[in-house]
């Protein structure tokens, strides 16, 4: 941000409009929030002439992030848990941020205006879930307040994803700014002549349907449909290697110790490869089609060596084609954006 304000400076720029957010309350020593107050603050001292719109929570026809999490959570069968359920959140639609967006460029607004955008109402986390479920048309639940405490691993979890490359909502960022809600300031700048739709206006001006649904009952899946086939793949190749010997004995009848040995490794190994690259979100996709072509593999190998395999009472053979269904559905639900 520092180098596009030099740059600005030194071109024709007329006006830089710059999407903030709210940096104060809670989380404001986060990496995320001070990073925008100190772009916030260069930019204000810069000089050039500027507008800062600080948005609440953006709701809009499409999902991401804070939303597409608000979906999952109403789409959870039965009950409800939610950590900081009595947290106020203002929303904000995403239709009239661009409005605002445009105005600015307009020149509707003043050089240096610094202005929250949020609607008039704060509904509580409790109360925007409910309002998410009834536009998925599920039925209603019961809430299940989780004490704060409960989040602390899965905010660990989540940091960790986000080191490797996942945007999960429930990093600490995103739970300490929770803790004390999504709030503008009240002695901030306000649009005195323009109504902001309320949540309950931007959620009825896009009626649902059955691919929201879809999405929000697969969001929460997502995550552990890759954790379960990385668990999958890493423990196929590390439970070989405690037994290799026995492991080999299969491919005895087909080839010397020696080559039984060394392909029963570099099996195991790549088996415990595909697990751990499917679960950095730039491999990920790669690891997915490596671990359809190697169940491919597999399942050719033994159907040509030991066909009897596919009778086996265990069913060896049998159990990777769940495997190869799990792979594709995953596949299909990898891209965010």
């Amino acid at each position: 941000m520092l180098a596009l304000y030099a740059a600005a400076a030194q071109s024709a720029i007329e006006l830089v409009v710059q999407i903030s957010a709210r940096t104060e309350g809670g989380g404001r020593d986060q990496p995320f929030l001070a990073t925008k107050r100190n772009a916030d603050k260069a930019l204000a001292a810069n000089g050039l002439n500027h507008i800062i719109l600080r948005p609440a929570l953006v709701l809009g026809r499409n999902a991401h992030g804070g939303t597409a999490l608000l979906r999952a959570l109403a789409a959870i069968p039965y009950l409800l848990p939610l950590i900081h359920a009595q947290s106020p959140v203002e929303t904000v639609s995403v239709d009239d941020v661009a409005a605002i967006v445009s105005a600015a460029i307009a020149g509707e607004l003043q050089s240096g205006t610094d202005i929250d955008l949020a609607a008039s109402e704060a509904l509580t986390l409790r109360q925007l879930v409910i309002l998410h479920r009834n536009w998925l048309g599920l039925p209603p639940a019961q809430v299940v307040p989780i004490p704060a405490s409960f989040a602390k691993p899965v905010t660990w979890m989540a940091d960790i994803a986000g080191k490797l490359g996942w945007r999960s909502p429930l990093r600490s960022t995103a739970m300490a700014v929770m803790s004390e809600g999504v709030l503008s300031r009240r002695d901030g700048q306000h649009l005195p002549s323009r109504r902001l739709a309320t949540a309950a206006e931007t959620l009825e001006a896009n009626p649902s349907g059955v691919q929201d649904l879809w999405f929000a009952r697969l969001y929460l899946l997502k995550p552990l449909m890759i954790s379960g086939l990385a668990l999958f793949w890493m423990l196929s190749g590390i439970i070989p290697i405690l037994a290799p010997t026995g492991a080999s004995r299969h491919l005895l009848p087909f080839m010397p110790d020696g080559l039984a040995m060394a392909l029963t490794l570099i099996t195991c190994f790549l088996d415990i490869a595909l697990g751990a690259f499917v679960l950095v979100r730039p491999f990920a996709r790669s690891a997915l089609f490596g671990m359809l072509a190697v169940t491919l593999g597999y399942l050719a190998g033994g159907t040509l060596l030991e066909p009897s395999l596919w009778l086996d009472p265990l069913g060896p053979l049998v159990k990777a084609l769940p495997s190869i269904l799990l792979t594709f559905a995953t596949l299909a639900v990898l891209e965010e954006r």
